[in-house]
């Protein structure tokens, strides 16, 4: 529930707002009223012109599911983001250092 909680939503494209916008809180609403917390979906691989519909489209997907599968949906779309985000930290390090402070000389 706390990793949930915390994850914020995803930026949509200027364009994105009016009814469109209105559709998605609504579904939104309707997710986290059903569900009891936020709906979080991996969107890495989706293109920003079709995040819009493809997060329309999973959701409103999910919202048919019962308690205990979409626990397990979210639990792996939250896997999907974790590895995601090591991944970019990791080659973000480039040098091999494990912090943005730490010298490649090992000093």
């Amino acid at each position: 529930m706390e990793a949930l909680a915390g994850e914020p939503l995803p930026a949509l494209p200027a364009d994105a707002y009016g009814a469109a916008h209105t559709a998605l809180d609504a579904a939104h609403t309707a997710y986290e009223s059903r569900f009891g917390h936020a709906f979080v979906l991996y969107l890495g691989d989706t293109p920003p012109e079709e995040t819009l519909d493809h997060l329309l489209e999973a959701i409103r997907s999910r919202l048919t599911n019962d308690p205990e599968r979409e626990r397990e949906q979210a639990s792996e779309e939250l896997r999907r983001l974790a590895r995601r985000r090591l991944v970019d930290l990791l080659r973000g390090a480039g040098n091999g250092a494990t912090s943005p402070n730490a010298s490649t000389d090992g000093t």
